[in-house]
């Protein structure tokens, strides 16, 4: 039986009744344990309605900082997208939670961890996998896998049971939101031919509403990291605010997907991510006059295996960490300037430049030069057809 508990805690409803759930059940003290990684929350709330349900503490970290310097900066230092498309907003909090939920564990003595993620979804896989990556010791519950509740009507009857607030009106899709994006599943997005209701987002403007007259901006990188806009120097916090607030008014960063689940199932979501959606854009602009063209294509062919990596759960594995070390010296020349054109929806790249640009007029123009011969490329040519001659030679014989 556990002593003491650490519950990430949302102070919604499933958590809710998981706090009350978990100090009947094993008559033990639970802590719950909220991670502010940006999103609209009511910290005060969130507190009093944990300490109310029965917590013996509620602890509430502010992981924003961290979440954006350590979590999604070097994702993005890297491209990552799942299956092409996805930005990865829940993916890379989770572990973030998780390596704060285990610390907290430690330091009260607590020896064993709970959490909320449903036994269908990817999050019980990443909470899962982070506490036994960094400490295996930690005994976890996850009551959606052994409890009776398998119903909204149960959870919402075992709420006021216990005298536990239950919301008046119930949003309709299941979200997530954070830093880098919101997420919508459930209701009407079960059936992935349905289109999303507008009334849904909650970040960006419509792109039909967008303003009329495009927005010019311009970020500057150093070392793959976004570091200044329009030459003002920002913090990797403040640089994330400020690039959501761009993208939302202009309608950008909008998707509808179907992915693949880790557990098996495909699944429809639809995702807001406005800045990550421009960061990600001006980042690949400015790699295309900065990287060695084999270093790029190398490089490309990791990101598939190391975006699954994270939308997997593996942030703590060593693949992940050896990853992370390529995919970061590839980016020591990657520092300059983009400027990007946001309009209805779009984010285009429309000038890249930078000291170290590989790119070179005196190579590449139309124009008469001296330092191209070329007679050069007869050669090149012909030895590159060499085995397609050899081919033709041999079908003639």
């Amino acid at each position: 039986m556990p002593q003491k508990i650490v519950l990430a805690y949302s102070g919604g409803l499933d958590t809710s009744v998981i706090l009350k759930w978990l100090a009947n059940e094993y008559g033990c003290p639970v802590i719950a344990y909220s991670a502010d990684i940006g999103q609209d929350e009511d910290w005060d709330k969130v507190r009093d309605k944990g300490l109310a349900t029965g917590a013996e503490k509620v602890v509430i970290s502010d992981l924003k900082k961290e979440f954006v310097r350590d979590f999604i900066f070097p994702a993005f230092r890297a491209n990552a997208l799942y299956e092409g498309a996805y930005l990865l907003g829940t993916s890379l909090a989770r572990p973030l939670i998780a390596k704060e939920q285990v610390r907290i564990a430690e330091a009260e003595g607590a020896d064993t961890v709970s959490h909320g993620a449903t036994g269908k979804g990817n999050d019980q896989v990443r909470f899962e996998l982070s506490y036994l990556a960094l400490n295996p010791n930690l005994h976890i519950i996850a009551p959606w896998r052994v409890w009776d509740l398998t119903s909204r009507t149960r959870l919402v009857a075992y709420a006021e049971k216990h005298g536990i607030p239950v919301p008046a009106t119930n949003k309709r899709y299941s979200s997530d939101a954070n830093l880098l994006h919101i997420s919508y599943e459930g209701d009407l997005l079960e059936d992935p031919w349905n289109e999303p209701e507008e009334s849904m987002f909650q970040w960006t403007v419509s792109p039909e509403k967008a303003p009329d007259k495009p927005t010019y901006i311009e970020l500057s990188f150093q070392a793959g990291n976004p570091v200044a806009l329009d030459g003002e120097a920002l913090e990797p916090l403040a640089m994330m605010v400020k690039l959501n607030q761009l993208g939302a008014a202009n309608g950008i960063g909008r998707l509808d997907l179907v992915e693949n689940r880790y557990v098996g199932m495909k699944s429809h979501g639809v995702y807001e991510t406005p800045g990550g959606t421009i960061l990600h854009i001006a980042h690949r602009a400015l790699e295309t006059i900065t990287l060695d063209r084999e270093v790029m294509a190398i490089r490309d062919s990791l990101v598939p295996g190391y975006s699954r990596l994270i939308y997997n759960g593996f942030w703590f594995s060593p693949e992940m960490q050896l990853l992370q070390r390529t995919m970061d010296d590839a980016q020591k020349p990657v520092n300059g300037v983009v400027r990007l054109k946001l309009y209805k929806g779009n984010c285009v790249a429309v000038g890249r430049k930078s000291d170290n640009s590989l790119y070179s007029h005196d190579f590449v123009t139309f124009e008469e030069d001296q330092v191209y011969d070329q007679g050069d490329a007869t050669g090149f040519i012909r030895l590159n057809a060499l085995r397609l001659r050899i081919q033709a030679l041999q079908r003639k014989k």
